[in-house]
């Protein structure tokens, strides 16, 4: 019984720390706002994440997978987002030059 109170708890983080980059998914994605992101950053969490996602998988923890698996997917959105807007925003640079 301990060990799914363990595992809970790890869920609960897990969803706390997901719900902290719902602003940043808000100001990427629907205020089409990138300013002040470092792109260099989320990719060192990522592979933080990715690690953690390893070791979850390796002591047999749920919670470390699920929890890991969610939040890369969340910095993934953010992540594409910010290319995508760097992407619009260099086209729209180079068309007005010409």
């Amino acid at each position: 019984m301990a060990t799914v109170m363990i595992e809970l708890l790890g869920l609960l983080a897990g969803v706390i720390g997901i719900v902290a980059w719902i602003p940043q998914i808000i100001q990427v994605w629907v205020h089409k706002r990138h300013d002040g992101l470092s792109l260099t950053t989320f990719a060192v969490v990522a592979i933080a994440l990715a690690l953690w996602l390893v070791y979850g998988v390796l002591v047999d923890s749920l919670a470390m997978v699920a929890a890991n698996i969610m939040t890369l997917t969340v910095i993934g959105v953010v992540f594409f987002g910010v290319l995508k807007l760097r992407r619009s925003e260099a086209k729209s640079e180079t068309s007005n030059q010409l």
